[in-house]
């Protein structure tokens, strides 16, 4: 079988108190709802979920949503290790995919939502970065960031496509409840194309532009 790994990796530091977490874990079952009731989507995605702050941890490990009844609820507190994330979603994804391959299955390169609302506090998370980027199972990482996140650092961590909240007019509730939506229908969308390629691979869909969010670009020298 094709499958399709999708990682969403979601910040927990204590910025993401209150309305960011509860935005998350309000819109969390209905990306459950969309793709675990869809046959043909769930067969060919796996899913897993992650959140960060001091440490990472890995909230609801690689599985088949249409094998689950929910999705485990995000929480916040700490400060915001990016290191910590990229170290343990290197180790992830490679238990993972070498766990799907020895079943027998073909597996996609992995995609990333990376979703933030500040900056990292840790000095070396660059190293941690480059390591996930230089593994042999590298995913294709879609940066997002709302509140205090920096344009330039998004650019940074993302290696397909970036988005940063708008501006102050556009509430972090309303930027979030659109970035589980194009994480809903990127997982969606890319799945399907893998059953309509007959078996030529699969197309990365991530929305071009996403409300309530500028696209970032990944122009590097």
């Amino acid at each position: 079988m094709q499958l399709l790994p999708f990682y969403l990796v979601c910040d927990e530091s204590g910025s993401m108190a209150g309305v960011g977490v509860d935005t998350l874990n309000s819109s969390l079952p209905q990306l459950h709802a969309e793709i675990s009731t869809n046959p043909t989507i769930s067969d060919k995605a796996r899913f897993c979920l992650m959140g960060f702050s001091t440490t990472a941890a890995v909230l609801q490990p690689m599985a088949d949503l249409g094998e689950l009844d929910s999705l485990p609820a995000l929480s916040a507190g700490g400060v915001t290790s990016y290191g910590a994330a990229f170290r343990l979603l290197k180790d992830t994804i490679e238990q993972d995919v070498t766990l799907l391959k020895s079943q027998g299955h073909q597996v996609y390169r992995p995609v990333v939502f990376f979703l933030s609302d500040g900056n990292p506090t840790d000095p070396d998370w660059h190293t941690s970065l480059r390591n996930l980027n230089e593994f042999p199972f590298a995913p294709k990482i879609i940066a997002f960031g709302i509140g205090d996140a920096a344009a330039d650092v998004l650019a940074e961590v993302a290696n397909f496509k970036a988005f940063i909240q708008k501006d102050t007019s556009v509430t972090p509730a309303t930027a979030l409840r659109e970035f589980a939506a194009s994480l809903t229908r990127s997982i969606v969308t890319s799945s399907a194309s893998i059953s309509s390629r007959d078996g030529q691979g699969f197309t990365l869909q991530v929305d071009d532009q996403v409300p309530g969010f500028s696209t970032l670009s990944l122009d590097k020298l």
